[in-house]
């Protein structure tokens, strides 16, 4: 009789536990959808169709080069250049950039409450991040589903000591055959990359 009890009351527990963490898995699950949602809403249509193009290449890798750097700046030219689309989530694209073998590199474009972002994200080899590091900047408003631009946020100019007018660019041709990403100084092109799209590799 003792052990139909000591069975009976172990059961009722495990059946309210189990409620308990469904429950909380539900209202887990919602919250995420809701702040998906939101922040899905914080985009332009411009903004998350240049998401979705990006997202179109996800699980691919496109080799690059330098195509201009400013005189006095240190080129490129002669390494090779990949660049991977890993992560493509409703709120996030990641693409890791290689130049030969120095992999330290991912550009990260994520919907955030204040809008489109673009982040550098500098790490070492053993996974921590760099000193200089998620650097960017939040999309200037005007781009359309093919180019965008963000010029330096706050974060950026504290951590660089920001006087130069730093402003990204990153355009995707229509046909979406190649992608090139800029850097400007005070609307200057300083250097620009462009990369492949027609043949992954």
């Amino acid at each position: 009789m003792i052990n139909k009890l000591f069975f009976f009351i172990a059961f009722s527990v495990l059946v309210v536990s189990c409620g308990q963490r469904d429950r909380e898995n539900s209202a887990d699950r919602e919250g995420m959808v809701d702040r998906l949602e939101a922040l899905e809403a914080s985009l332009s249509g411009a903004e998350k169709g240049f998401m979705n193009n990006l997202a179109s290449l996800c699980g691919k890798s496109f080799r690059g080069q330098e195509i201009y750097s400013a005189p006095g700046r240190e080129s490129w030219a002669d390494r090779d250049f990949i660049m991977h689309v890993t992560v493509c989530e409703t709120d996030r694209v990641h693409i890791p950039f290689h130049l030969n073998e120095d992999r330290s590199r991912t550009w990260m474009f994520l919907a955030e409450e204040e809008g489109l972002r673009f982040r550098h994200d500098h790490r070492h080899d053993d996974g921590t991040p760099e000193e200089l590091t998620m650097y960017g900047g939040y999309a200037d408003g005007e781009g359309t589903q093919f180019r965008q631009s963000f010029p330096a946020d706050d974060y950026t100019i504290e951590l660089l000591e920001d006087t130069l007018g730093r402003e990204w660019r990153v355009i995707l041709s229509e046909d979406l055959g190649s992608m090139t990403y800029q850097l400007h100084y005070s609307g200057r092109l300083m250097f620009a990359a462009e990369f492949d799209l027609s043949e992954p590799i």
